[in-house]
């Protein structure tokens, strides 16, 4: 696979655990697989087995699981020609860059990820020790994540608003390991958030999710899709009586699968008074339409399980070569993991190299918000900000500083001098000759 010189990297994780359902269609497969047909994005789509152990601890559930999402990406349209394609265990510098930014991250920040405070808030309730059943595996699951993003220097993650933070954390470790070791040697991610993404209601009229079990399997057979949806919750009014389209899980489930036109003919079947059998045989037959080409698919995937192992691990393999194999000899240079019969000709060359340039500098401080500093050649102090609310807004205030020419621009909100005004100039010029 080829990438343009220009283009934006964009990794989504499928944690296998469980069986795909319509929500996860719609919600993630449907959606990820017509973006990464964008000539500008390099996609990363991975199998994140390695998260799955933190919750199933089942080996053949694991492996089914797999199999299942596997065989589901590649049905529903994903070309591994054109994507990295991969599963999270068969790339081991994932595991291997988790541990250096376990030796940069704050535990501060990982007591406050949600999936930790709400498992203690529950020992709390239950009146346990707060760390109760908590594993080191759920403590660490943020810096795996981080690991996963950061070894591919991705710049956008989807996410739902719930994942938001963990994105915020990968770039709170990357921003510590850049500052610790001197370079910007990781990309910081952005959150993707589509709030038009849709969330199908399950059978009972919740939002589908396995946690609830009202889910209905993406490629259940024909005939138990049929009873499935026969089987979704509806209110007791009668064919001939109108009903309400909003809030309607029916309605909701049918909209997600049909075009514009159908569904304003469904709300007009609803406002007409269409029984809940006829609404629920429509809903059914739109839905099956979209269904069972990729079923048929996706039967034929399963069927020959060597194949889909086959294409994963020929993802893996590439995807190693090309990217974290060597971006890995990069980091492991950087923290000191070095051939020691190299040291005297490398400690020549780092004395060579000490003709540094002035640098920007950014980090988070104890108040949790958002600082950075312009340091000289030597590290000395030119410019120190005040605290910002979120790094984005730190990252804009040093864009515009780097384009700084005159003396009076730097009369800036938000920054403090520490030298005279020609120094800071000088080093800013400094960056912007060695830029171009």
């Amino acid at each position: 696979m080829t990438t343009p010189a220009s283009t934006t990297r964009v990794l989504t994780g499928i944690t296998t655990s469980g069986t795909p359902h319509l929500g996860n269609y719609v919600g993630a497969v449907r959606p990820a697989i017509v973006a990464s047909r964008d000539p500008g994005t390099e996609s990363f789509y991975f199998l994140a087995d390695l998260h799955s152990l933190i919750k199933a601890q089942d080996p053949a559930k694991t492996q089914r699981s797999t199999l299942e999402i596997a065989a589901t990406w590649l049905a529903a349209g994903l070309d591994p020609s054109k994507v990295w394609f991969y599963r999270q265990s068969d790339v081991p510098e994932i595991t291997e860059l988790t541990w250096y930014l376990t030796c940069v991250a704050g535990k501060g920040i990982l007591n406050r990820a949600h999936a930790y405070k709400a498992a203690v808030d529950k020992n709390r309730a239950d009146g346990e020790d707060d760390d109760f059943g908590v594993t080191a595996g759920l403590f660490m699951y943020p810096v795996l994540m981080a690991a996963d993003i950061l070894i591919f220097n991705a710049h956008k993650v989807p996410v739902g608003r719930d994942q938001v933070q963990h994105i915020e954390m990968a770039r709170d470790f990357g921003q510590r390991f850049n500052h610790i070791y001197g370079r910007e040697f990781f990309t910081l991610p952005e959150a993707s958030v589509d709030d038009n993404v849709a969330t199908l209601p399950g059978l009972d009229g919740r939002k589908m999710s396995k946690s609830y079990g009202n889910t209905i399997p993406l490629f259940a057979p024909r005939n138990e899709l049929r009873k499935l949806i026969a089987g979704i919750v509806t209110d007791s009014r009668a064919p001939g009586e109108p009903k309400d389209a909003e809030g309607s899980a029916l309605f909701q489930l049918y909209q997600a699968f049909a075009s514009a036109e159908e569904t304003a003919a469904f709300a007009g079947d609803f406002a007409s008074g269409i029984g809940w059998g006829d609404a629920k045989r429509k809903l059914f037959e739109r839905i099956d339409a979209e269904v069972a080409p990729l079923r048929e698919k996706y039967e034929a995937l399963v069927a020959k399980p060597g194949d889909i192992e086959a294409i994963l691990r020929d993802g893996a393999a590439r995807l190693r070569e090309k990217y974290a194999k060597p971006f890995l000899a990069e980091l492991r240079d950087a923290v000191g993991l070095r051939d020691l019969s190299k040291q005297a000709a490398s400690g020549k060359k780092k004395a060579a190299e000490k003709t540094a340039l002035p640098a920007f500098k950014q980090y988070r401080d104890s108040d949790n918000r958002f600082y950075f500093k312009l340091l000289d050649a030597e590290g000395k102090l030119l410019v120190q900000s005040a605290g910002f609310d979120s790094p984005k807004d730190a990252g804009r205030l040093i864009g515009v500083l780097k384009q700084v020419e005159r003396g009076d621009a730097l009369e800036t909100p938000g920054i403090e001098l520490q030298v005279p005004v020609e120094e800071v100039l000088a080093a800013l010029r400094a960056l912007r000759d060695a830029e171009t």
